[in-house]
């Protein structure tokens, strides 16, 4: 009986881990490739839902993409320009850590500090990330207001 038991405790304790490493395994799937920055926006801390500035990428800017690789390798390719005259300004390369719990990506790019986010939307299309450093009150609330970065394919 306790052999049976015992047997019981390590396939379920087993089948959990294995569930969790395919979650993770599946979400950096989805992650991984090439995204751009759709709009940025500051949200209200008060309600986390009222708008207070929206801001659009155009030009060059609307060319800059972030990727994401499944060996944890992220990077930053910003684009400068006039017209259809774009340019690589610059591109910033690093790591990311990903948990799929709390939901907590951290961005950690070649001579910078570590950047904490919250992936608040994740498909296959589109990504949707709560920023978590630097944020300020923007409207004089005395409540901090947070950045929302939308990306898509």
């Amino acid at each position: 009986m306790k052999k049976q038991l015992l047997l019981f405790a390590f396939s379920a304790f087993v089948l959990s881990s294995c569930e969790d490493d395919d979650i993770q395994a599946y979400e950096m799937d989805m992650m991984k490739g090439e995204w751009k920055i759709s709009k940025t926006e500051v949200i209200s801390g008060k309600d986390d839902k009222t708008v207070l500035g929206t801001d659009v990428p155009t030009g060059c800017e609307a060319k800059n993409t972030i990727e994401y690789r499944t060996d944890f390798y992220t990077a930053f390719t910003a684009y400068t320009g006039t017209g259809n005259d774009c340019q690589i300004a610059y591109k910033s390369e690093g790591t990311y850590d990903y948990d799929t719990e709390t939901k907590n990506l951290t961005i950690k790019y070649t001579n910078d500090s570590p950047r904490p986010y919250q992936v608040v939307v994740l498909t296959s299309t589109e990504m949707r990330l709560k920023q978590m450093f630097a944020n300020i009150d923007q409207n004089g609330d005395q409540v901090i207001d947070y950045t929302y970065i939308s990306l898509k394919r």
